[in-house]
């Protein structure tokens, strides 16, 4: 029998290069990769179920895996992570200068579930007291009218989300004046534009996002890797053997960041970044597994739930598959 057919859709990240190109090999399957951005993906993914393996927003996933649909299980690859606090953008001519100033105001967000804005709200939520009862929220596209939820989304008790208007965008209405705030993963464009009165909550964001990673040790986890589950039942060894592959990408894609008797990245001081990286986050910067990620998941599982985004927080054999909670050391 020879190797089965797969399909990969995932972003165009150094971590998932190797895949892409051929350098790391998925044993048993002969690959094609898709790369897509996250927002066309994950729609379609969520809508139509399209590929075999995706990057899945983990939000999403687990509205979806609570509700028993969706038709993925999860192996725990992380292929994007990122602190948030630079992605909170503000009118500075509200008298907007700490975390507690945004209670009663009106915050724009692409989307309520979305993964970044869960980390957001519970971050604010757990280090600053301010809930997410405490503002009021509209949701629609930063730059295109007309987006709307990508799993049908009940408002949660004493939260108050409303679309925008259908020929509105979060970026004009912040622009002017409309709304007080915007969380987002983008930079609006009003905001990249230098439009006036645009700022970011936390200015300096990477000692706010430093100081925060000091104190909780959670570096977010945005999106994971999923696979259809009807093959997973098919090829019990598909996910294991998945997650190896990613794996070793990843480790290639870290080896590539200390090279530096000749560059790979055109950063000049990339190894004394991945020094100081590596001085606050650990030698793993980018850690894959369940045991090596329980706080991040364990935390993401809390915000969903006290959110109102799952009906019950889920079990963590709930949402991976069976065989990649250990990895096999030599």
């Amino acid at each position: 029998m020879g190797d089965i057919q797969i399909t990969i859709a995932a972003g165009d990240y150094d971590r998932t290069r190797p895949i892409r190109d051929g350098r790391v090999t998925v044993d048993g399957c002969d690959v094609t990769y898709l790369t897509l951005d996250p927002e066309e993906l994950f729609f379609r993914a969520i809508r139509h179920q399209e590929f075999d393996v995706c990057e899945l927003s983990f939000s999403s996933y687990m509205m979806q895996k609570q509700r028993g649909v969706g038709g993925y299980t999860a192996i725990p690859v992380f292929l994007s992570r990122a602190f948030r606090h630079s992605g909170i953008y503000i009118r500075t001519d509200r008298g907007i200068d700490t975390p507690a100033d945004l209670r009663g105001r009106t915050i724009g967000v692409p989307g309520y579930q979305m993964t970044a804005a869960v980390w957001q709200r519970g971050m604010l939520d757990d280090e600053y007291n301010v809930a997410p009862g405490d503002l009021h929220w509209r949701s629609g596209g930063m730059e295109q009218p007309g987006r709307v939820e990508r799993t049908p989304l009940a408002p949660p008790d004493g939260v108050d989300i409303t679309p925008i208007p259908n020929d509105k965008t979060l970026s004009g209405m912040l622009a002017d004046g409309e709304l007080d705030a915007v969380m987002s993963p983008r930079a609006p464009s009003c905001f990249a534009a230098g439009a006036p009165y645009i700022g970011r909550l936390f200015p300096d964001y990477r000692a706010a996002e430093q100081a925060y990673y000091a104190k909780t040790g959670l570096h977010p986890i945005m999106h994971l890797v999923a696979v259809r589950e009807s093959l997973a039942e098919r090829y019990p060894w598909l996910c294991a053997t998945l997650y190896k592959a990613f794996r070793e990408a990843k480790d290639l894609a870290i080896a590539d960041l200390e090279k530096i008797g000749a560059l790979a990245l055109s950063l000049p001081w990339v190894g004394a970044e991945l020094e100081a990286t590596r001085a606050l986050l650990g030698d793993d910067i980018w850690p894959y597994g369940v045991a090596e990620n329980t706080s991040e998941i364990e935390a993401l599982i809390r915000y969903s739930h006290s959110q109102g985004l799952t009906a019950r927080p889920l079990a963590m054999d709930e949402l991976f598959a069976p065989t990649t909670f250990e990895y096999a050391k030599i």
